[in-house]
């Protein structure tokens, strides 16, 4: 009996403890990103589209978009994957990793990868997320492996 009761315990910790579905944070209310790629800082815009949380692992969002560099356009899709987060009452900090493959078109498409970290404020009257912020800091490779940037992007 008692290993029963301990079983049913952990297990409702474990359904209590589910991820809240926050897909909509990465649409960025509908805005791109806007950041830097490479030493020479040139422009880069990624915009997301769609976003999914993923149903058997609620840690991790499937997302599509484009990005755009210069002229360079290019569809992609990849994922967020959470980490961590920290609650400080008034403040909360989820970090983690992503990933974005561009649709192959040639020398200028790639793979985003890098971690990610997103703040907000819990407005407790309103009961909703202000001031956020989502930066995140990777790399780009070309899939050729000729090209390898630095990238840097936060939301708007």
């Amino acid at each position: 009996m008692k290993k029963l009761l301990l079983f049913l315990v952990l297990s409702s910790h474990f359904v209590l403890a589910q991820m809240p579905n926050i897909s909509n944070v990465w649409l960025n209310n509908s805005k791109a990103y806007l950041g830097t790629i490479g030493n020479d800082k040139q422009e880069l815009k990624l915009k997301i589209n769609i976003s999914e949380q993923n149903k058997k692992n609620d840690q991790e969002y499937f997302i599509s978009g484009y990005s755009l560099v210069d002229k360079t356009y290019a569809k992609l899709e990849g994922k967020f994957t959470i980490t961590k987060y920290k609650d400080f009452n008034k403040k909360g900090t989820v970090f983690g990793e992503y990933e974005f493959a561009e649709e192959n078109k040639g020398k200028h498409s790639g793979i985003f990868k890098g971690k990610f970290v997103y703040t907000f404020k819990w407005n407790k009257n309103t009961e909703k997320v202000e001031g956020q912020y989502i930066e995140l800091i990777g790399d780009w490779k070309s899939y050729d492996g000729t090209l390898d940037f630095k990238t840097r992007l936060k939301n708007q």
